[in-house]
């Protein structure tokens, strides 16, 4: 249970050149162990916003995982929290495996998660709620 707390915030900054250097250097191991198949898709077809839409992503698991209280434990995957568009463009989270179970277990019933980036940073913040 969530012991009372109707909802959990998570907030992450990186340096988009940290994600471009990790990409740079493990490529598709990297970005085949972090992202699901339609995030790398929709990462890649960003062009100049490659390595930003990447980093927004990768904010974007950090700050649920800080949401959810838990980090990268034991039982989760990065592959677990994925960052989804609406057909509108808005950004959602859709939790798997061991994320999705913990979520459960916390109560939390929605999310909302606003990205962003700028020359040499992206961000990610989300709120849940919780019943």
């Amino acid at each position: 249970m969530s012991a009372g707390v109707p909802f959990r915030v998570g907030i992450d900054l990186i340096e988009i050149a940290r994600i471009e250097k990790l990409l740079a250097e493990h490529g598709d191991r990297f970005a085949e162990r972090v992202f699901t198949q339609d995030e790398r898709e929709y990462c890649e077809s960003g062009g100049k916003q490659r390595a930003a839409r990447y980093a927004a992503r990768f904010a974007a698991k950090e700050a649920v995982l800080k949401a959810l209280g838990t980090g990268l434990t034991i039982g989760f995957a990065w592959t677990d929290v994925e960052t989804t568009r609406a057909a509108n463009g808005a950004p959602s989270v859709l939790l798997h495996g061991g994320a999705l179970r913990e979520a459960d277990r916390l109560g939390i019933k929605g999310w909302s998660v606003s990205l962003s980036h700028a020359r040499e940073l992206a961000t990610a913040s989300v709120v849940c709620w919780c019943t």
